[in-house]
């Protein structure tokens, strides 16, 4: 009995890491798409519209769901709609004058951002090993995206967005245990929705023209708008913000790989090094929380005839 236990958790804690890896892998096919679609509509153009034919469609079949959701569960996902359509927005207008593997491994730097966020907004303890960390990154984003004595826009632009990300994940982390993780990220969805619809107005939105671009949009809409911020939302549920911040960090893996075998990048000297430096301190921040996660954990009994009760 306590091996089959032993196993049923295992088993569980697998599943939301796997589904994390598999939503960063969706996540980080689309940067090289959206580098593409930007150069047929603008930024705020294309988040209004890839989240309101998302929302949309959430409304429609899931009005029922939507309806029963009491106001705390309305007003966290509408929240977290706002900070996750803002960090899009910094993050697109980023990607527009940045590699979509430079601004992959830009926006990742969420990974060790989170922690940040911990510490200041709820007074969570950071180690040494963290701070270290979060150093060895900030060196790796000025070897990506310095020219010469200058750091390029589109890089601070990126950045934003990678802190937006942070405290979106932190925020999330915390309040899909309070609330049924999959209402949560339907709502979620429309305020992501709403929010970038009101940015795009005053300009007009001008949608795509090609066949190419439309399923491009759908693909970014329905896979890695609704599954994906579903998906997240449901395995966030289930383990910490930091943990889940640390799963992630193969999104920029996955984004400089798709832009190199379909964006037709080239693998620079400069992108190798401060990516190795980013992940380098991403892997370092998952020993910290991987030791301090089994320090916390109970020990094993020892006993094989032990019974539970």
């Amino acid at each position: 009995m306590a091996k089959m236990l032993g196993s049923n958790r295992a088993t569980s804690g697998v599943v939301p890491v796997a589904v994390l890896v598999a939503v960063t892998a969706v996540w980080g096919s689309t940067f090289f798409l959206i580098k593409g679609l930007l150069q047929e509509i603008s930024a705020l153009d294309f988040l209004s519209v890839r989240f309101l034919i998302a929302a949309l469609v959430v409304g429609v079949l899931m009005f029922p769901r939507l309806r029963r959701a009491n106001k705390r569960t309305w007003r966290n996902g509408i929240i977290l709609g706002i900070l996750y359509g803002s960090a899009q927005i910094f993050q697109t207008v980023g990607l527009k004058t940045t590699h979509a593997s430079v601004s992959g491994f830009i926006t990742g730097m969420y990974v060790v951002l989170t922690p940040v966020a911990l510490l200041l907004l709820f007074r969570e303890r950071i180690s040494r090993k963290v701070w270290f960390a979060v150093a060895i990154a900030g060196i790796g984003v000025a070897v990506l995206s310095l020219h010469g004595f200058a750091v390029g826009r589109g890089e601070l632009i990126t950045f934003t967005g990678s802190v937006l990300y942070a405290v979106h994940i932190v925020f999330l982390g915390r309040w899909a245990k309070q609330d049924d993780p999959f209402t949560l990220g339907l709502i979620q969805i429309i305020g992501i929705a709403v929010f970038c619809t009101v940015c795009a107005l005053p300009t007009g939105i001008r949608l795509p023209t090609t066949v190419g671009s439309w399923a491009a949009l759908i693909y970014m809409a329905f896979v890695a708008g609704v599954a994906a911020l579903i998906a997240q939302t449901w395995a966030q549920a289930r383990m910490s913000a930091p943990s889940a911040a640390i799963v992630m960090t193969m999104e920029p893996v996955f984004a400089s790989l798709f832009a190199v075998v379909f964006g037709g990048e080239v693998v620079t000297l400069r992108l190798l090094l401060g990516g190795g430096m980013i992940l380098t301190a991403m892997f370092t921040t998952e020993l910290e929380f991987n030791s301090e996660v089994s320090a916390t954990m109970p020990p094993r009994s020892l006993n094989r005839d032990s019974k539970v009760s």
